[in-house]
């Protein structure tokens, strides 16, 4: 593995109690004494700026004269490459003298910015001392390695990739920063006759592109820098160096650093701000970008991270949100050979935050919750991300092949917010249809700092389509028993259809993940895997062992991270008896992330 000495990503994985090298300022994130850090803003320009992420840091940063640091591409695909440092004065040769000399002044007037944010300190879901702190830091990419060490046997039926998605910023943050907000990069694990591999490669977004020529972050950070004034700056910066021709908006903004799917022979890797990115697994094993994808021009719209594969007719079905103009919400599909049906406009009030929804046989099931944007709550000061206590959650029930939303059914759900959802079905004989949820409180915690802890409770929702009532149920009875589940899924041959199995990550201490639980959603029986001390881990994928079998007869994939001795593994475990049947020992560390899915070989052949 490349170990390039000036990658901010590389300094920020070695842990304390690991590294080599001590540093002389204490890693507690409560001294929040503010050293001062010069910003170079031009070559004979120097401006002294005090901020809150010049205290000392857990993420260990590189030391004084302040460079920003990037992962470089030489960096990571050849031990011998000369590390690169990148500051602020870098400037692309195809820029002509006004634009470098905009570039200058815009990069003062942000220094300035920063200096101001500074006088007061970060809130913790804005601050990358804690949000990318130990395992949530940044790895740089690792070309393919094969052969590594397997530990037991891989089931024979496991043959393909397992790929996940994450966030990894490929620049040191110079402000505030949510885990969210990261450039996306996919890990992947080819595993065939037994033998495994492994990649990880950024997705090679516009942003990531132009802010990797640029040599430093300037795009918005959604979640962590767009917050009150700073944050209405910000987007001014942003839009002066796009019409200044310093950056181009046109072709997207987003990170792809949530979802996965594997639809119509070709890997999308997705996250809401943004189309979808075509990602390749080379027959070697490793990651390619293929490039933004429009379905052949026929997307002209962001989709959410969590788009439906139905099982039976190949369809994806998705939601399209929009937090400036209406229509705030728009659902489609695509059929299997990817051709695209005509938009669904769903009428709402507000922008809101739409991360997932549902599907059931005949239906999607749309939740329209209490978690809202509202952009007016910049100008005084405040989260365009809020929690609307007036507004009342409900769920709207939408016929799949519905050409408008005439006959959309609305049921009212009190105070229920789900970030994930993990399956839905109908129950026609009493009229309902059942949703399978993770309700968490507070609402907004993800995005908004606050004294009270997260909770979230698998829940079972019936809502009744004749009289528009719903009830609301926790799936789990006992409080003495309640666990935080929070990422995980059913068996997707069986999505919209009626599941008894759920296997969902237990986060605790949140937000890391201490294993998983496998939920009788019929009788509440919890059984767990737990992962051993100080191992923590993500996502379970469930893997069935066949399309014939029984519902949980398969195999959970997870990658799982040793705080003890700073290694990452692929554990596989039986999904019935719940034994680790195999573990692939990682050349390289993982950082916990997102989403994934499973491509087995036979689709590996076939991608587009």
């Amino acid at each position: 593995m490349a170990t390039p000495s000036n990658s901010w990503a590389y300094t920020a994985q070695i842990p304390h109690h690991l590294s080599t090298t001590s540093s002389t300022s204490s890693s507690s994130l409560l001294n929040m004494s503010f050293p001062k850090r010069s910003l170079t803003l031009n070559r004979n320009r120097t401006i002294t700026a005090n901020s809150a992420l010049q205290s000392p840091s857990v993420l260990n940063f590189p030391k004084q004269p302040y460079h920003q640091q990037v992962i470089t591409k030489d960096a990571t695909s050849s031990p011998s490459a000369k590390p690169k440092t990148a500051t602020t004065t870098q400037q692309p040769p195809h820029w002509n003298f006004l634009q470098r000399a905009a570039s200058t002044a815009l990069d003062m007037l942000e220094g300035a910015l920063v200096s101001r944010e500074s006088r007061s300190p970060l809130p913790k879901t804005a601050d990358p001392r804690v949000q990318i702190a130990g395992n949530f830091a940044p790895v740089p990419e690792q070309p393919v390695r094969h052969s590594l060490p397997v530990s037991g046997t891989i089931p024979e039926c496991i043959s393909g990739v397992y790929v996940r998605n994450g966030a990894n910023p490929l620049h040191e943050p110079v402000a505030g920063h949510h885990f969210f907000d990261g450039d996306g990069m996919v890990h992947a694990v080819s595993i065939n006759d037994g033998a495994a591999s492994y990649a990880c490669r950024f997705t090679e977004t516009q942003r990531l592109v132009q802010e990797r020529e640029i040599g430093r972050p300037v795009f918005p950070k959604a979640i962590g820098e767009l917050h009150g004034h700073s944050g209405i700056a910000r987007l001014a910066l942003f839009y002066a160096r796009g019409a200044l021709g310093l950056v181009n908006p046109s072709h997207g903004i987003g990170v792809a650093n949530a979802g996965l799917v594997y639809f119509n022979d070709r890997l999308l890797a997705m996250s809401e701000d943004d189309m979808p990115y075509q990602v390749r697994i080379t027959p070697s094993g490793d990651i390619e970008t293929v490039g933004r994808y429009d379905f052949e021009t026929q997307l002209g719209s962001t989709m959410i991270a969590h788009p439906k594969v139905d099982p039976v007719s190949g369809h994806l079905h998705t939601l399209s949100y929009d937090v400036v103009k209406k229509p705030y919400l728009k659902y489609f599909q695509f059929s299997a050979d990817g051709e695209k049906s005509p938009d669904v406009e769903i009428p709402l009030a507000a922008p809101t935050m739409m991360h997932d929804f549902a599907i059931t046989e005949n239906f999607v099931v749309i939740p329209d919750q209490q978690v809202v944007f509202k952009l007016q709550e910049m100008i005084t000061g405040g989260s365009p991300v809020i929690y609307d206590q007036n507004k009342k959650s409900r769920f709207g029930i939408l016929a799949k092949n519905a050409t408008n939303a005439d006959d959309i059914i609305w049921v009212e759900s009190p105070d229920t917010f789900c970030f994930h959802l993990w399956n839905a079905w109908e129950e026609p004989e009493s009229d309902e249809v059942v949703v399978i949820g993770s309700c968490m409180t507070p609402p907004d915690s993800i995005f908004n700092e606050c004294d009270e802890s997260l909770k979230s409770v698998l829940s079972e929702i019936r809502l009744n389509l004749k009289t528009g009532e719903s009830k609301r149920r926790p799936i789990i009875s006992e409080e003495a028993d309640h666990v935080n589940l929070e990422a995980g899924m059913v068996n997707r041959n069986l999505l919209g259809r009626k599941t008894r199995y759920a296997y969902l990550a237990i986060a605790e201490p949140w937000p890391k993940v201490s294993g998983f639980a496998k939920v009788d959603l019929f009788t509440g029986e919890v059984k767990k895997h737990i992962y051993g001390d100080r191992k923590f881990g993500g996502e379970p994928f469930f893997l069935p062992s066949s399309s014939t079998g029984e519902e949980d007869e398969g195999y959970i994939l997870s990658f799982v991270h040793d705080e003890k001795t700073w290694k990452s593994e692929l554990q596989i475990v039986n999904a019935v008896s719940l034994k680790v049947e195999a573990t692939v020992t990682l050349p390289s560390r993982v950082p916990y992330g997102f989403h994934g899915t499973f491509i087995d070989s036979k689709a590996l052949k076939n991608q587009a």
